[in-house]
């Protein structure tokens, strides 16, 4: 077989190995939150989220030991700017995602909080060991703090009328689904990997330059289990765990990625000045796009996962068209600038408008019912 045959079934077995672990994990994810009490959303933002976030992981944490320390920063945003953008997009274009008031309460702001942390503890153009103890101490915070809520809200269920479980029932439970989340953890690792290889081959025999490889498919590969992931659990009407997945993911490549690769860098993570100025603030104003989005009926309906899926092809574009110096991205900045965001927000504040003042906020059963029409 020639190189490109080769690639050709990298990239099968890695689509196959990807769709099986998805299906895998979001299936031991769900059944495993029934069976401990800990909501779906919960264990979204927690195992499914961290757990599809470990290519992230292994990418930059490989990148700042060897001194790499620019693509250990651009993998981690790059990453969630592509979470929110396509895979919420994508997921809602399938299905319409119910949001829950947990997220827009407090995961979400969270969220915007990290990403603003970023911003601040990096804008000296370092990410220093003090800098990734902070960040990596927020997750072990945040993380404890989810899972004692979820708890205390099971505690509270366990007064209804539901039979208890025997404990060695639960036990086995538990185990069987730990091991499905393992297995599908595994099968995401490795499919995103021959995908990824695959993709790469065929790209660099086509003339492709490495620096765009590294915008797109490397980008990609590294959010493929997300992608994957919450789509399946659109799908499945594990609704929770597709949104919680992302923000969660968020949460995790910020605080856990970039803080412990800070820590292990020799000399500290380097913040350039373009990610700063540009990427660092991007990841911050999608974040915040999803107060709005999120709140307007507590779901993200088709078209707001299209305008989502939309705004990513042109940020794609745009540092596609800026690496390999084309003029017209200029014109793309200028329009999607003066035009397309202002009457984006517009949009999205008449909506908000609508929702508090003239209709008044809908509850979380209407939102069900809007999401399931």
């Amino acid at each position: 077989m020639n190189d490109v045959s080769i690639a050709i079934v990298q990239i099968v077995l890695g689509l196959l190995a990807l769709v099986a672990g998805g299906e895998l994990l979001v299936r031991g994810s769900s059944l495993l939150a029934a069976v401990v009490r800990i909501s779906p959303l919960v264990i979204g933002l927690t195992v499914v989220a961290f757990g599809t976030s470990a290519p992230e992981l292994a990418v930059s944490l490989q990148a700042a030991f060897v001194g790499k320390t620019d693509l250990a920063i651009g993998n981690a945003v790059g990453s969630n700017i592509f979470n929110v953008l396509f895979v919420l997009g994508l997921s809602a274009l399938i299905a319409p995602l119910i949001v829950s008031r947990q997220l827009i309460r407090w995961d979400v702001p969270l969220m915007i909080a990290a990403s603003v942390m970023l911003l601040v503890l990096g804008w000296d153009g370092r990410l220093g060991r003090l800098d990734g103890l902070i960040l990596f101490g927020c997750l072990l915070a945040y993380v404890t703090w989810s899972i004692r809520q979820s708890r205390r809200e099971g505690q509270a269920s366990n007064n209804s009328d539901t039979p208890d479980v025997p404990k060695s029932t639960n036990f086995r439970n538990v185990a069987a689904n730990l091991g499905l989340i393992c297995v599908g953890l595994v099968l995401l690792g490795v499919g995103a990997h021959e995908l990824v290889g695959g993709a790469v081959v065929i790209a660099t025999m086509l003339g492709v330059s490495e620096l765009i490889i590294g915008l797109t498919i490397v980008a990609l590969g590294t959010s493929l289990p997300e992608v994957v992931t919450s789509v399946i659990a659109a799908m499945r009407g594990e609704r929770d765990i597709a949104v919680g997945n992302v923000v969660g993911s968020n949460l995790f490549n910020i605080l856990c990625v970039l803080g412990l690769s800070s820590l292990i860098a020799p000399e500290g993570l380097h913040v350039a000045q373009a990610a700063i100025r540009f990427d660092i603030p991007v990841m911050i104003a999608v974040a915040a796009a999803c107060l709005p989005i999120f709140f307007t009926g507590h779901l993200i309906s088709r078209w707001e996962g299209g305008l989502f899926f939309f705004y990513y092809l042109a940020y794609t574009a745009y540092i596609v068209l800026e690496a390999m110096q084309h003029e017209f991205h200029r014109t793309l900045g200028g329009v999607m600038l003066v035009f397309v965001i202002p009457i984006t927000v517009l949009t999205l504040l008449v909506a908000t408008y609508r929702v508090v003042y003239v209709t008044g906020q809908p509850t979380a059963s209407e939102g069900e019912k809007s999401a399931g029409g």
